[in-house]
């Protein structure tokens, strides 16, 4: 379940699903190449990433920022609700665990 979803209980009544926010890092670059490049290097060490617009978010982690902050990134740490994409092996609403 994700933030926003919500279940129908017996009464017909919905509990919504909240989520709670958590330390995340907002991730920048120069332009659209360059974020890329990032994504790809997130991705190379299986980080579960979150796309918003025209940034990155990812959970922190001191060993990440630092390979980003290298790499040019431009970081921003924020609390907020991490919802990162499913993944590729990710199918309909269920992940199977791959």
């Amino acid at each position: 379940m994700r933030a926003g979803d919500a279940l129908v209980i017996e009464d017909g009544a919905l509990v919504r699903v909240i989520g709670k926010p958590e330390p995340l890092v907002e991730i920048v670059a120069a332009n659209a190449h360059e974020l890329a490049r990032l994504a790809w290097h997130i991705g190379n060490r299986h980080t579960e990433v979150q796309i918003v617009g025209g940034h990155l978010r990812i959970r922190r982690d001191h060993v990440l920022e630092e390979m980003l902050r290298g790499l040019g990134a431009i970081l921003t740490f924020i609390d907020d609700v991490f919802d990162p994409e499913h993944g590729a092996y990710a199918h309909g609403e269920h992940d199977h665990g791959h």
